[in-house]
């Protein structure tokens, strides 16, 4: 019988085939995984509801599975979390925000929460997101501040950083993300783990999100191959998404680590944007290395400038809309910022936004040519390191928004192509820097494949508790 403590690095893959085995049984990983948050969760904020009981009870049904080799599906007794704003059944979805009611009643699942569940999942709570997910850190009114596992003085960023804090720890193996702007991938890139934004409509969303055609959601782990576990999962139809989903006969898993024939794209900083030198040196040792595995790299940008003001457009409409639907007590529960954002985009006309949808369509367009000559693209996924926790942009940057300090990422939310941040390294300050790969739209296999041909040929590490900075 293994230890807790190996049980604490073992990954979902690994945690399968020991309940095959009857070496580990759903109870054992899921006390283990509870005892782990009760330790670390107040010195991160990773999980803002833990559900011990509800857990444990589904931790037995699943034992009871296995010993009759009888497991309901291909996640059954792994223990994994979902993110607060995503409906939960018998677990409060408050979104981060005063706003909501903790009265309940919690008695829909979301097809993502639905979908683990059929598949035999464990669901150990819900993970911290900032308030209605507006912002690339996570803090909100309600439940305080989520802390980077690297250094709890850090942020560890947002809009999925909780999933991000508890992936990094190994609070279980699998995270449920959402990304309308970066935020899988955002903390992903400053906690070393990894995640993708599938392609637009692989993994099916309701309620719809404010964000709408910007909001992927997706899996948040320590490996590839646990991501691919909950994407053969989630990425189905379900009837109540009313937004067209992409074709779901892609083939998920990635077999070979030989990258011979792929054609990448490296970019260093799109044309305009300022890298912090650390961050460039270990993303450049990173394409070195796919070149080692047989990728053919040429360094070229995308050729699209910054969209910020096409993406701001559509991210203050929707803040608005959120807004919208409050009272004017309850906007004053709000976070500032959000809050700030909102009121912008109550000032956008209607042509203002149809003027922002066909640039969007434009860079569609741009993109679908590029992809024409390149497999993939990458870059890095963000151009500095995570900073101090508590502040919404780096402190004396002189910026004023997140989007500021978050340039590689939106611009896929606008074109709803498969993006990834695989963990290539750590900084000169020791913090980890994430590797960015885009995909065109539908290619996810193919950007799932770099992802765990990278990760296969070069060890990546993970905290074991977290680092308490100074």
């Amino acid at each position: 019988m293994k230890q807790s403590t190996d049980i604490a690095q073992m990954s979902g893959v690994e945690l399968l085939g020991h309940y095959r085995d009857k070496r580990l049984s759903p109870v054992e990983v899921t006390e283990d995984a509870l005892a782990r948050i009760e330790r670390f969760n107040p010195q991160v904020n990773a999980y803002c509801h833990v559900d011990a009981q509800g857990a444990l009870d589904a931790a037995r049904a699943s034992e009871q599975r296995w010993l009759k080799g009888q497991p309901c599906g291909a996640l059954d007794g792994l223990p994994a979390s979902i993110k607060d704003l995503t409906l939960t059944r018998g677990m409060p979805t408050r979104k981060g925000s005063k706003t909501t009611s903790a009265e309940g009643p919690w008695e829909v699942d979301a097809p993502f929460c639905e979908f683990m569940r059929t598949a035999g999942a464990v669901l150990l709570g819900k993970t911290t997101t900032p308030e209605f997910g507006w912002k690339g850190v996570t803090d909100n009114p309600l439940y305080g501040i989520t802390r980077n596992p690297w250094n709890t003085r850090l942020t560890a960023g947002g809009s999925s950083g909780g999933a991000a804090a508890a992936a990094s720890l190994n609070l279980g193996v699998l995270h449920q993300g959402s990304d309308a702007g970066g935020s899988i991938r955002i903390p992903c890139a400053f906690t070393g783990t990894f995640g993708i934004k599938p392609s637009f409509g692989y993994v099916p969303q309701w309620p719809a999100s404010a964000m709408n055609i910007l909001s992927h959601l997706g899996p948040m782990t320590r490996t590839v191959d646990d991501a691919v576990l909950m994407l053969q999962t989630v990425a189905r139809p379900d009837a109540r998404d009313g937004l067209i989903g992409a074709p779901r006969n892609t083939p998920w898993l990635p077999h070979s680590t030989d990258l011979t024939g792929l054609r990448i794209a490296y970019s260093a900083d799109f044309g305009y944007v300022q890298v912090d030198p650390q961050v460039a040196r270990v993303v450049a040792l990173a394409v070195e290395r796919l070149a080692q595995l047989g990728a053919q790299v040429e360094q070229v940008d995308p050729g699209f400038s910054d969209p910020l003001e096409m993406f701001n457009t559509l991210w203050f409409a929707g803040a608005a809309r959120l807004a919208g639907q409050l009272s004017p007590s309850q906007r004053a529960l709000l976070d500032p910022g959000l809050l700030r954002i909102a009121e912008r985009g109550e000032r956008i006309s209607l042509t203002q936004y149809s003027l922002a949808l066909e640039a969007r369509a434009a860079l569609v367009a741009r993109m679908a040519a590029f992809h024409e000559r390149y497999d993939l693209l990458v870059s890095p996924m963000l151009p500095l390191t995570a900073f101090a926790a508590g502040h919404n942009v780096p402190p004396g940057s002189g910026m004023e928004e997140w989007m500021e300090w978050t340039p590689f990422s939106y611009p896929f939310n606008l074109t709803q192509q498969p993006a990834a941040s695989v963990p290539c390294g750590l900084a000169d300050n020791g913090l980890p820097v994430g590797l960015h790969v885009v995909g065109p739209r539908f290619a996810d296999h193919q950007v799932l494949r770099l992802c765990r041909a990278y990760e296969q040929a070069f060890a990546n590490h993970h905290p074991q508790a977290p680092i308490v900075g100074g």
